[in-house]
């Protein structure tokens, strides 16, 4: 199996640093995971993007995804270090440029940034944003996307567009990694996020999905890329799964209930994610490898306690 893995780091969004009740004390919880994840083998971590917690909004600390990258940057050595996603409707564009940009130094050319359209109404709303309709987000996001490569690509930026206009912006350092920092655009969307990911991306991540579904937004991909003439396997294709591990199938399954049970109405958390035994876990990432992903990236509600992430990796390691 030559499939890669990646972490979603703890930030407190999804409730997952609670009973850390001092903030350093949730930080450096942060950052063992981080550092334990690099020396079990994890090929890269990832933090949301969000200012207060799912599924209902609450005190509970919430770390901010890029200052939190850019200090997982700095302590940790070897690991790559993404977003899953960074929200577009928070930061203008040239600036997340140069910000991703510094962060690409301070990481040595270890940085994957990741970028979508934006969702959750109440976050925005809450923060003062304006939340426009989904075909709107999705057009100030390929707009966004356009102003992002040509910050890493131009000695000054230029782009006129109905949404964002940069007039000769200089972006410098613009990061180690050649030609550019790898740009992941997250989302499943067939019409749009998809044909944006053939167009524009250096990867896709898509969440959450059967493997015949995932076959079918994989097979939706390449007739874009397709379309317009670009090579499919240009494009590293990255899926996401929320992810419980125990010594049963029915012991994982009432992890994942617990955890993640707000997030699939229809009760398909087998289906649609990580859950069982090692044994099950490793059918079911054959599976996803033959379906055509290439990282895995999963979240585990109890990564701070760290049991779960070193117990992943041994199951991983058996695969190979």
């Amino acid at each position: 199996m030559t499939l890669q893995f990646g972490l979603i780091v703890p930030q407190g969004w999804r409730m997952d640093l609670v009973g850390i009740t001092d903030p350093v004390a949730a930080y450096e919880s942060m950052t063992r995971v981080a550092q334990v994840a690099e020396e079990v083998g994890f090929h890269s971590i990832w933090l949301f993007d969000h200012f207060h917690t799912v599924p209902t909004p609450t005190q509970e600390p919430t770390f901010e995804c890029w200052t939190s990258t850019a200090a997982l940057a700095r302590d940790t050595k070897r690991v790559r270090i993404g977003q899953m996603v960074t929200c577009n409707g928070y930061r203008n564009p040239a600036l997340l440029a140069k910000m991703a940009s510094t962060v690409d130094v301070l990481s040595h050319g270890r940085l994957d940034f990741g970028i979508g359209a934006g969702w959750y109404q109440h976050e925005y709303e809450a923060y003062g944003y304006d939340y426009p309709d989904a075909p709107t987000r999705l057009r100030y996001l390929r707009e966004a996307v356009q102003v992002i490569r040509e910050m890493w690509t131009s000695e000054e930026a230029v782009f006129d567009g109905k949404y964002y206009q940069v007039r000769g912006a200089i972006n410098q350092p613009k990061g180690v990694q050649q030609p550019h920092i790898p740009l992941v655009i997250g989302g499943k969307g067939e019409q749009v996020t998809l044909k944006l990911v053939a167009q524009y991306a250096d990867a896709c991540n898509i969440s959450s999905q059967d493997n015949a579904e995932l076959k079918r937004k994989l097979e939706v991909l390449k007739q874009h890329c397709v379309a317009i003439g670009r090579d499919y396997n240009e494009i590293r294709r990255t899926v996401f799964y929320n992810t419980s591990i125990a010594a049963t199938d029915d012991a994982a399954l009432q992890q994942a209930e617990q955890a993640f049970g707000w997030l699939v109405a229809d009760g398909r958390l087998r289906e649609c994610g990580l859950v069982g035994t090692p044994a099950t876990i490793r059918q079911r990432l054959r599976e996803i490898e033959e379906a055509g992903a290439q990282e895995v990236i999963l979240h585990l509600q109890d990564a701070a306690q760290l049991d779960s992430v070193r117990r992943f990796a041994e199951c991983i390691h058996s695969l190979s």
